[in-house]
């Protein structure tokens, strides 16, 4: 083989062999480009991901804070309605008690509710011999019905009539004063025990407004709502 021959060779070899190295680069080059979108597609959608996160992060606690306020308002005014209804309830309840003054100052008609608010005492003890207190300033008008109030509870019970003692050491607390607001008071009625003590049943106009009061407390807060509203 001549020297023409073999250099025309080298020169092909050289050629297939340059061409071959194109090409492999060409394919690496492409390789490359395809792994580098398809990294920077991953942390584009990484990315949004994070995003779309956060801002569901962010919508919920805005949308909790939203909730807590709203039920933090909602309680608010739940207490306002209530304070005025309590506000109203204690209005009517003082009311009440200032009518319950004007009762016992009536002599002729506290006297007839004297009776029968020993009557009553008397029926609910059913014991032969009772300890009675009042207030101070009621002792005679109380005295001055005893004898009728046992003969009724006896023809009532068929028993003899009971004995009852007055206590004239220990008196229940005085009517209510305006100079004397926080002191104990009583608008009126009497305190009736059993000999020994055990058994001691309050029949006071206060007591039995208190126990009519908490009955209708239900009804009178009501009727109440409208006022509230309004």
């Amino acid at each position: 083989m001549d020297e023409g021959n073999v250099a025309q060779q080298l020169k092909q070899m050289t050629d297939f062999i340059r061409l071959e190295a194109v090409e492999k680069a060409f394919e690496i080059e492409a390789a490359a480009a395809e792994e580098f979108q398809i990294e920077k597609l991953q942390l584009v959608e990484a990315e949004k991901k994070k995003i779309r996160q956060d801002y569901e992060k962010k919508e919920k606690q805005v949308d909790i804070k939203k909730k807590i306020e709203y039920s933090m308002q909602l309680n608010a005014s739940r207490i306002e309605v209530l304070q005025a209804q309590d506000d109203l309830v204690k209005s009517v309840m003082d009311s009440a008690r200032k009518e319950l003054l004007y009762q016992s100052r009536d002599h002729q008609s506290y006297k007839k509710l004297l009776r029968i608010l020993i009557v009553q005492s008397l029926l609910r003890l059913k014991e032969s011999a009772v300890i009675l207190r009042c207030r101070k300033e009621d002792l005679e008008l109380v005295e001055s019905v005893l004898e009728s109030a046992r003969n009724e509870y006896a023809e009532k019970e068929n028993v003899y009539p009971p004995e009852i003692m007055v206590d004239r050491h220990v008196y229940l607390p005085p009517a209510p004063s305006h100079y004397k607001e926080h002191d104990l008071s009583c608008s009126g009625g009497v305190v009736m025990a059993s000999q020994d003590g055990k058994i001691v049943f309050e029949n006071t106009l206060d007591a039995r407004l208190e126990v009519v009061f908490r009955k209708k407390l239900p009804e009178i807060r009501q009727s109440l709502i409208g006022q509230v509203a309004a």
